[in-house]
């Protein structure tokens, strides 16, 4: 890995929403998923506005020293009756830019949401990545994350 690159992690910003799309859209799944366009269409900013007031889940961005937006993470905290009652974290949309990969800020982001869900008491955090995402796997693999379950999905 190269140099790591300190980051400052922060809330996401409305005015972020247009980066953080890009991010997503940043690869062949995420293509096929997102519309880049100009302007970015409304259900962006309507999906933004819905997280922004979500207690249970943050929404942040890494940020470099001059303020570029260069990855992003969502974390969600789940209440349930399983475990215990165990509060556990979710791990979405783990995104660094691509001119800044490989500098250490996906496991920067990822060590914050771990943080994170600690200081709020979750018994587990459990992320999903798509089974082609092979490098994706590896790098949650080298941070601790171990495959313990088979997920499934029903699009609309």
């Amino acid at each position: 890995m190269a140099t790591i690159s300190p980051v400052t992690i922060r809330r996401a910003r409305r005015g972020d929403v247009g980066v953080i799309v890009g991010m997503l859209a940043d690869d062949p799944l995420g293509a096929a998923r997102e519309r880049i366009e100009d302007p970015l269409p409304p259900c962006y900013f309507q999906a933004f506005d819905v997280l922004e007031h979500a207690f249970h889940i943050q929404l942040v961005v890494a940020e470099d020293d001059t303020g570029a937006v260069v990855g992003c993470l969502q974390l969600c905290i789940l209440p349930g009756l399983s475990s215990q009652g165990a509060l556990r974290a979710l791990i979405e949309d783990v995104r660094v830019a691509s001119p800044w990969r490989g500098r250490g800020i996906g496991e920067q982001l990822v060590q914050w949401a771990v943080s994170e869900a600690r200081a709020r008491d979750c018994r587990l955090i459990e992320l999903f990545t798509h089974r082609s995402r092979v490098d994706a796997q590896r790098f949650y693999a080298r941070l601790g994350f171990r495959p313990s379950h088979v997920g499934m999905t029903l699009r609309f």
